[in-house]
């Protein structure tokens, strides 16, 4: 059984704030202040102070053996995000979108009333889950987590799917990503993600030429992390560059490629067919030699295929 630091532990758990999609907003951040607690700031943001569980996942608090929050410190809250159906949209490619993955459609329709074989009424909102990550625990299975996360243990099967898994075993270091939708934000919640969202909105401007320069200047770091076994540290890289808010075609696809990689040596196949698929979309050049690659690398992008 691979064995990981608790330092790559947290270094896994921020590493996907995002997935290596674009889409829509799913968080906002909140800066401690004085007197924050995370019971407290669980109740004003949702009206329930059991959603703490949320911020400790979401903050990777847990894995800092319970780490407490001190002021001026950055928390990401989760928050589910809002799309309105163009014409032509289809679960599975809003699915490939904003969740990384068209075999997640189903997850995607069900949570908004719907089911994957019906066609998406043009002109509607619908929301995009949350997806939170957690590194698994020794302690953890695929039913703990379904009731830990989505309050009813009949959902491990959903966990399963949705994370690309063959059977419901799960092991220490692995990544997974449990999809939230019931994160309805109280007025005082919906304000914060509104002052947030506006500074990221005026920081943001003109900011696409240094990010796409910014990547490129630290491309040959993600390609020696890879290079030198540093998996949690490129996927915690990778996604960082996939947060900028526009790349250019060859950086994502280089991005894609370092990540499937990663990801197949962490032992995450699900995340590994997901990059692979978008590497392969990117990349029309790009060819599945198993002299090259692999074979959980070969494994990871057949799981890829339609």
């Amino acid at each position: 059984m691979r064995r990981f630091t608790r330092f790559s532990f947290l270094a896994a758990v921020f590493a996907l704030v995002v997935l290596a999609t674009a889409r829509p907003t799913l968080a906002f951040t909140h800066i401690v202040v004085r007197g924050d607690t995370l019971a407290g700031i669980a109740e004003r943001m949702y009206g329930k102070i059991q959603y703490e569980k949320l911020l400790v996942a979401a903050n990777g608090l847990d894995v800092r053996g319970g780490a407490g929050i001190v002021p001026g410190m950055r928390l990401e809250i989760p928050s589910v995000g809002h799309y309105r159906v163009q014409r032509g949209d289809a679960w599975a490619d809003l699915a490939q979108r904003w969740l990384g993955d068209s075999s997640r459609a189903d997850v995607l329709a069900m949570s908004n009333g719907s089911s994957p074989w019906l066609p998406c009424e043009e002109a509607a909102e619908i929301r995009i889950p949350y997806n939170l990550t957690v590194i698994i625990t020794e302690a953890d299975t695929i039913v703990n987590l379904a009731y830990r996360y989505l309050g009813n243990t009949e959902k491990a099967w959903m966990l399963t799917h949705y994370n690309g898994l063959e059977k419901a075993e799960l092991r220490r270091g692995e990544v997974l990503l449990v999809p939230l939708t019931d994160l309805e934000l109280t007025a005082q919640g919906k304000k914060a993600a509104e002052l947030a969202a506006g500074r990221t909105q005026s920081e943001a401007e003109g900011q696409q030429r240094a990010d796409q320069q910014r990547v490129r200047a630290e491309l040959p770091a993600l390609l020696a992390d890879v290079r030198q076994a540093r998996y949690v540290d490129a996927v915690r890289r990778g996604n960082r560059f996939l947060a900028a808010s526009s790349l250019t075609r060859d950086q994502l696809a280089t991005i894609h490629r370092q990540l499937l990689e990663a990801y197949a040596a962490l032992d995450s196949p699900g995340l590994a067919a997901g990059s692979c698929a978008s590497w392969l979309k990117l990349d029309t050049r790009a060819k599945l030699d198993p002299v090259l690659l692999s074979p959980k690398i070969i494994a990871a992008c057949r799981r890829s295929a339609p």
